[in-house]
């Protein structure tokens, strides 16, 4: 979850407009990837149980 703006990031979905492809966990993420919902950082997410 992005803590700048509660989006949250689901590996069954990915981010397929930002070349995340579904099924991409979190840890293959790229660290220069950004919130698409406030451009935030990787290192701005953290973990949370849904």
């Amino acid at each position: 979850m992005c803590l700048i703006c509660g989006w949250i990031y689901d590996e069954a979905t990915g981010d397929p407009e930002h070349g995340i492809a579904p099924g991409t966990l979190w840890a293959a993420v790229d660290m220069n990837w950004t919130c698409p919902e406030c451009g935030a950082r990787k290192d701005d997410f953290e973990m949370v149980r849904i």
